[in-house]
């Protein structure tokens, strides 16, 4: 089980993903994250995007952590019920906070959703996902992150950088152990305000 850190919610356990298909995101690596996106200012009041949500544990935590909204992205259905069942037990501690869950693939809800311009855009796909794939689906949130709106892709740090899309650069990269956060923003306010 993985829990919230921190937040109007922290020490709340929520349930894991049955099976192995699904990689939780380790609390220390969660602990790091958070810590840099709190010192920016990035959660509170935030529109956050949670894609490949898994259990759906870091858009939670941008809720505990005073997010308006959270939109969990997972295709798979198990996961996807998962995301429900701990939005449901995060309800009374973030009351303020509008949590949805989507099942769909993500760029099939990037391409159907409703406009949105997303402060916090957190990206945790599967390992074994091409960077190809990767820069393609990122693609499709140019034009969508609001004023200083932050995208944190999540990879093993085995992997090589993408070449990011065009609209998106990356400002910063942490390493935690075996993964690795890269932090993109919008390459300039014309490209945000597509």
């Amino acid at each position: 089980m993985t829990r919230i850190i921190a937040g109007r919610a922290g020490g709340q356990r929520l349930k894991s993903v049955p099976g192995s298909a699904t990689r939780p995101t380790t609390d220390r690596v969660k602990e790091s994250l958070f810590a840099r996106l709190d010192a920016w200012g990035m959660c509170d009041g935030a529109r956050v995007l949670d894609l490949f949500a898994g259990s759906g544990a870091l858009g939670l935590e941008a809720a505990s952590r005073g997010a308006a909204t959270v939109t969990l992205v997972e295709r798979a259905g198990p996961a996807a019920r998962v995301c429900r069942e701990n939005a449901a037990t995060l309800a009374a501690s973030c009351p303020d906070t509008h949590i949805t869950t989507v099942q769909s693939s993500v760029g099939g809800y990037l391409g159907r959703a409703p406009f949105h311009r997303w402060d916090l855009v957190l990206v945790d796909p599967p390992y074994p996902l091409e960077n190809d794939e990767l820069v393609r689906t990122l693609s499709l949130l140019r034009g969508r992150l609001g004023p200083g709106g932050v995208v944190v892709v999540e990879r093993s740090a085995r992997t090589e950088e993408p070449v990011w899309p065009a609209g998106l650069q990356r400002f910063e990269v942490s390493n935690h152990g075996e993964t690795r956060l890269w932090y993109l923003e919008a390459e300039d306010d014309a490209a945000a305000a597509e």
